[in-house]
């Protein structure tokens, strides 16, 4: 009896023991590898982030270096700098022109024929148009070198031109005269002591002045002249021998 007791008790603790190593083979089986993949992945994370820190240095390492050697060769080399320099100036100065020719393009599209027609100085041979005096303002006298009438409407002129030359005011005499050549007006000026712009228009000019201001200005006797405003416009067209004064107080009220 005695002994049958103890087989039973001997039996009953074979069993618990086999109960409590299947549960932690069972334990160890569902836990290990959840523990092996945090790890893992932890690692994997850890790696990656030392790689794009590694990567990121070398970057700026290379973008410091590249800074440094820059700097270095501007140092070493003043004339790239200047080069370098000038190139920025130079680029701004083609823009600035370019600016400029297009605002003068669009100015010269809304002016009369007449202003940007060339004409020569007869005195020089130089070219230009009365639409290059642009900002100024501008006494046009027509008139003709066998016209006593100009002669002595340009005597009057001689004195304004005296007074105000310096001041923003260009005078211009044009001969009606369309055959005439420069020579022969340049000498008629220079005789008289007119020393301010004479030219001889075009048949082309002649016309357009006509067409704008009647066939007045082509009658020399009838001593016909205008002023141009700084902006262009014209200011007056007058006919008739005037006083200096007279020629004076136009000039001064176009020039507002």
């Amino acid at each position: 009896m005695k002994r049958a007791s103890i087989l039973i008790l001997a039996l009953v603790a074979l069993l618990l023991l086999a109960a409590c190593s299947g549960g932690q083979e069972r334990m160890d089986s569902g836990v290990e590898p959840a523990a092996t993949a945090m790890v893992d992945d932890s690692a994997l994370m850890a790696s990656d982030k030392m790689s794009s820190d590694e990567m990121d240095s070398e970057a700026m390492d290379d973008a410091m270096a590249a800074e440094e050697m820059a700097s270095d060769e501007m140092a070493s080399d003043p004339m790239a700098a200047e080069d370098g320099s000038m190139a920025e100036h130079s680029d701004q100065a083609m823009d600035d022109e370019m600016a400029a020719g297009a605002e003068e393009m669009a100015m010269s599209e809304d002016l009369p024929a007449w202003q940007t027609l060339s004409l020569i100085n007869a005195r020089t041979g130089e070219p230009f148009t009365l639409a290059d005096f642009a900002g100024q303002t501008v006494f046009v006298e027509p008139m003709a070198t066998w016209c006593t009438n100009c002669r002595r409407q340009l005597g009057n002129v001689k004195e304004a031109y005296a007074q105000l030359a310096s001041q923003d005011v260009v005078f211009v005499a044009l001969s009606v005269e369309t055959t005439i050549d420069d020579t022969t007006l340049a000498n008629y000026a220079d005789e008289a002591g007119f020393d301010w712009l004479f030219a001889v228009l075009s048949p082309e000019m002649l016309q357009e002045l006509a067409a704008e201001f009647g066939q007045t200005i082509a009658n020399p006797p009838s001593t016909p002249h205008f002023v141009i405003r700084p902006d262009g416009t014209v200011f007056s067209f007058r006919t008739g021998i005037e006083s200096t004064e007279q020629i004076v107080d136009q000039i001064q009220l176009a020039q507002g």
